[in-house]
């Protein structure tokens, strides 16, 4: 955008030198040649900005997409250490039910017998 307003500033001087009463520029061309020149490059240099905008998107995305898979594969690591960890504590508390379950019936066994 900086680059598109200093255009048009060069190109406003350009017309306001050659729209002047004074005698022609030194390089010998008309103030149309002048535009016309000023023109060119003001198109050339908005190609250059938007080919240098496209390529800013471009590897901006890429390391958006980067960020979004290392974040998706951490996720799906912390979920599969999350599963196993409850995995674990399922079998702890299986294991404890079935100690308790089993210290109950002996407890009334021995109760019965007295």
């Amino acid at each position: 955008m900086k680059k598109l307003m200093m255009i048009m500033g060069i190109a406003a001087a350009v017309t306001l030198v050659g729209c002047s009463k004074e005698k022609a520029p030194e390089t010998g061309a008309t103030t149309g040649q002048h535009l016309e020149n000023a023109a060119t490059q003001a198109g050339h240099d908005v190609e250059h900005a938007t080919s240098d905008a496209a390529a800013k998107i471009d590897a901006a995305t890429n390391t958006a997409v980067t960020k979004i898979d290392a974040a998706a594969d951490h996720a799906a690591a912390s979920t599969e250490h999350a599963a196993d960890k409850a995995e674990v504590a399922t079998r702890d508390a299986a294991h404890d039910a079935a100690a308790s379950v089993e210290k109950t019936a002996k407890n009334v066994k021995e109760d019965a017998k007295n």
